[in-house]
């Protein structure tokens, strides 16, 4: 469910409106990934809530799951892992059954200060995205994306 829809208790004054409507499209980073996947975040339930409705059109590029794939792996988040009863595999499994990947578009005009978060910038700039991400390089470059017709922010 959208932040908008939430603020109005859900979509039951719209009915058949919600359905006609294209589907947003989102680029979600790899911290609110694991929010969404792994940790259960409060903030994240909107998101994932939406994802499994089929509401967000989540695009994401073989980096990204790639990334995940590395970051599943870490020292810190392994135990994190066990402690939820999860698998890499399964979190992987839910990146796969939710996110349309797509090739890789050429680098953005716009550079982001960690090379790592570029990848994000890239898609949602070439897909013209929302962006979803509490990283703080994305973040601040919030006005920038937004005249690139990109909106970047932490949570729906």
């Amino acid at each position: 469910m959208l932040k908008a829809d939430a603020a109005q208790g859900g979509d039951a004054g719209l009915p058949g409106l919600l359905a006609e409507a294209p589907r947003p499209t989102v680029v979600i980073d790899t911290n609110i990934v694991l929010d969404v996947f792994v940790f259960a975040d409060a903030a994240a339930r909107p998101i994932k809530k939406a994802l499994e409705a089929g509401e967000l059109d989540w695009i994401a590029t073989q980096p990204m799951r790639d990334e995940l794939a590395r970051v599943l792996a870490y020292p810190q988040i392994v135990p994190r892992l066990a402690f939820y009863r999860l698998s890499a595999d399964d979190v992987l499994a839910s990146f796969d059954r939710h996110a349309r990947l797509l090739e890789a578009p050429a680098k953005a005009r716009l550079n982001c200060s960690d090379p790592d978060d570029q990848k994000f910038i890239d898609l949602s700039v070439a897909g013209q995205a929302l962006l979803l991400s509490k990283d703080r390089h994305v973040l601040s470059m919030a006005k920038r994306l937004l005249a690139h017709g990109v909106h970047a922010q932490a949570a729906i």
